[in-house]
């Protein structure tokens, strides 16, 4: 049986609010990715989860998002 990963605590009462969610484990990759991996660390984990784009091509988001200047990218992230 697969296990469903993005619906995996729909059935958790009041999990459409930020609290709860949290509780959940909710942002905790995005709070590992912003505050203790590299941007080249991000761009690898994405390229290794074949993450693709949505458009019709399904361009591969790890390889787009190599593309993007690091330095620029680290002064916009804001503080958790």
């Amino acid at each position: 049986m697969e296990r469903k990963i993005v619906l995996e605590h729909i059935d958790v009462e009041g999990i459409q609010h930020l609290d709860v969610y949290r509780q959940h484990g909710g942002y905790l990759s995005l709070k590992k990715a912003l505050k203790s991996m590299t941007p080249d660390e991000v761009v690898t984990e994405v390229k290794t989860a074949g993450l693709r784009g949505r458009g019709g091509a399904g361009f591969p988001t790890g390889m787009k998002w190599s593309f993007i200047d690091k330095k620029k990218w680290q002064s916009s992230l804001p503080d958790l």
